[in-house]
Order: structure tokens, then sequence, then C-alpha cells
């Protein structure tokens, strides 16, 4: 049966872990609460750069040599950067837990080299472009910006040329000190492993880890921009349509409600926008997701078509949301909804890696440890009125638009030409 443990250590760095008797791996890491939104402009983009440059070298192991320890345990590693995180994970046999260990905890404390420093702009600088140059990121990730617009969580991750070939090596180490203090940095496991064995190493590796005042500004609702625009792209095909609306945060009793009704909305089969989108042939996809964050969350609605079906689109899309607005969704379609999200999460806990990231997440927002039990429960528990309480607090609605693609300019019922 799985167990759930936590430890604070003395200098605040947070432990949890879940063993589980019948798996046979074990995924760990190192959840660092620091991200975009924690960014100023001068150093725009510093987080997922020095995301990069933790896997640069320390003291004790150069870039090469961190790549060969990682993989001398046949460990599948890898890291991220969000709006709100930056969170480095593996996954391995339980025997390797102390190298495991060993690893992540030194890399945490990286030498942030001159020479690596200006060398991994170049990598940085090669992604943003890489990423601009994929039609339908670059759409989400202006269509973002447009909506949180002065909002913390309107920051960009990857930051622009501009602000990355500006960025100084001493900024981003004044960063990584302020930041990655230990108060700041919860350590998670889970699957097979000796829960005291981890809390020994982790205490033995990150105890003298600097404490520090951590904190966040910013945290707040915010119900977007409401604008509309359209982003001229002469060498790009299709039109990239993406709505932001309001939603619950990721603390809210709603959440669950949240995710349901975006998954009856728009998931990928059998949903309302497939129905009346995908599946007659006016989109090449569309869909609609709920994401949730620290203060505020939102529903993000998208499609991507040929530019001459765009308008036509629009106007499928707004009628679909007022219709769901006014009618909600039917019992069935939220019982459809339920199973898919059922499903996905029960298979997604049988594995460590799974479940690191459930745990790990709950606790950094909820600040509770929430089983699988529990949050099977918690969307099983969602009725129609749940979501009609969703919709009455954040209108579907509500909506900030972007477009990306060959179009000059775009008009839709209800929104203005710009």
């Amino acid at each position: 049966m799985m167990q759930f443990h936590s430890l604070l250590l003395d200098n605040g760095l947070q432990i949890i872990g879940e063993t589980n008797p019948s798996a046979r791996s074990l995924a760990l890491a190192f959840f660092v609460r620091t991200g975009s939104r924690d960014e100023t402009p001068e150093v725009s983009g510093v987080t997922h750069f020095l995301e990069h440059m933790i896997f640069k070298g320390t003291e004790r192991r150069t870039a090469l040599e961190v790549n060969r320890d990682f993989d001398r345990i046949g460990a599948d590693y890898n890291a991220f950067t969000s709006e709100e995180n930056t969170v480095f994970h593996a996954v391995l046999l339980p025997e390797y837990l102390p190298q495991a260990i060993d690893i992540l905890a030194d890399i945490l404390r990286p030498s942030l080299r001159e020479e690596d420093f200006e060398m991994e702009k170049k990598v940085i600088i090669e992604e943003i472009g890489m990423y601009e140059d994929q039609p339908g990121w670059a759409a989400y990730d202006h269509a973002k910006q447009l909506y949180f617009g002065s909002h913390l969580l309107g920051n960009s991750i990857l930051g622009t040329p501009e602000s990355i070939r500006a960025l100084k090596r001493d900024q981003m180490y004044e960063y990584f000190e302020r930041r990655y203090v230990a108060p700041n940095i919860t350590v998670v496991a889970a699957g097979a492993f000796v829960w005291e064995d981890l809390v020994q190493l982790v205490r033995k590796h990150c105890g003298n880890w600097r404490a520090g005042p951590i904190g966040r500004g910013g945290v707040e609702e915010t119900r977007g921009t409401g604008k509309f625009q359209v982003l001229h792209r002469a060498n790009v095909a299709q039109e990239h349509v993406i709505l932001i609306g309001p939603g619950p945060t990721a603390a809210s009793p709603l959440r669950h409600a949240a995710d349901t009704l975006s998954l009856a909305i728009g998931d990928d089969s059998g949903s309302r926008l497939y129905w009346s989108l995908v599946d007659p042939g006016l989109v090449e996809s569309a869909g609609c997701g709920f994401h949730e964050y620290e203060g505020t969350g939102a529903f993000y609605t998208s499609f991507s078509c040929d530019p001459e079906q765009v308008e036509e689109n629009l106007v499928v899309i707004h009628e679909e949301l007022q219709k769901v607005q006014e009618e909600n969704i039917t019992e069935q379609e939220l019982n459809q909804a339920k199973s898919k999200i059922l499903s996905a999460l029960v298979r997604r806990s049988e594995r460590p890696a799974g479940r690191m990231n459930d745990i790990g997440m709950a606790w950094i927002y909820q600040h509770q440890y929430r089983s699988v039990d529990d949050d099977l429960n918690a969307f099983e528990a969602v009725t129609l009125d749940h979501l009609r309480q969703v919709m009455e607090q954040y209108p579907l609605l509500q909506l900030t638009t972007l477009a990306l693609g060959p179009l000059e300019e775009v008009q839709a019922p209800g929104m203005s030409r710009r």
C-alpha cells in the first residue's frame, strides 16, 4: 500500500515522498518554486536560461561528467521551466538513489562559469527562434502575453533574443542566489525507495544549503485584458487562433469542475468542439484546456484552419461557448468527461513519474498530500451544479483572442477589428 512521508529540514528545504511496495522504479525530482513570473523585465528569460546552466557543470563535475554520471545509472532525466516552477527530475532503479541524489544536489549548485554562460546564450537564442518558427507555439505565447497584460504571468518563459543578449552572468548569479534557497525547494520521490534513506541522503547533500527569505509578488487574480489582436505572418499557411478566458485558481475547490468542463468542451475526441469543428473538417485541430496557476486560472480554447474559414469558425466557437454557458453540458457529457479523466488519472498513477509529478504539484499549490483516491473522489464528486458555479464565476465568453497567420485582419461577432 502506498504510504506518504514528509519532513522539513532545519534550513527550510521540504522533503516529501510516496513509497509504493509494488513499484520497481523510482521517480525523483527537485521542485524549485521559481519561474518566469518571478522575473523583472531586466532579466526576462533568466529562469529558463538558468535551467540550461544547471547542467553545465559544478565544482565537482564538468557538463560532460554530469551527463555521463546520469547515463551510468541508466537514469531518464530532464528538466523543465514554467511560469511558476523549475523542476529537475529523473527516473531510475531504486539501487541508484544515492548516486541520483548526489548528481541532482550537485548540479543545483552550479558553477555558472562565464564561458559557459556566453556559449549557452547562443543555444537559448537559437531555441527562441526555433519556437517562434512554430506557429502554434508562437500563437500560444503571444496570446498568453496579450491575455495577462501587465500581470506577471504574462512574462515570456523564454524571453526574447534581445533580453538574452543583454543578460549578464552576474544578473543570473544574483537571481540564482535569491531564488534557489532551501525554503524554495521541495524534494519529491515516488515509487520504490526507503524513506529513511532518502532523508539521510538529502540531509547529507542539501542540509547546509542557505535558507534566506522567499516570496512571490503579484499573486492576484486576473480576468484578462479582453483584447482582440491579429498578428500577420506571411510565411504561415494556416491561421492559428487562441481564445483565453478566466478560470479558478490552483487552490480553488472548483478546479476539478473546471478541468471536467474544459474536457467536455474541447477534448480531442467526442467533445463539443470536436463534433462542431473537427469532425466536419472545418479545422485541422481544436481544443479547450484549463490551466491553473497560483492566484488565478484560465481556460485556453484554440483552433487552426485555412485562413478563409477563420471567421466562420470563430462564430462556431462563440456559439458553442454561449450554448454551454446558457444550458450547461448534458449529464451524458459530464459522465463521459469524468470517465476520461479518471482513466487518465489511474493510468498516470501507475507510473512513479506520474505520481511524483502529482504529489509534488499538489504540495506546492495546495500545501497538502493528495492520494490517488483523493483525486479520484474529487472528480467523481463533480456535478452539473459545480460546472454551473464555474461558469457563473468565470463566464466562458469573457475572452481575449489572438490570431496568428497569413491574415492581416479578422472580424468576429461581438469583437472589434484591430
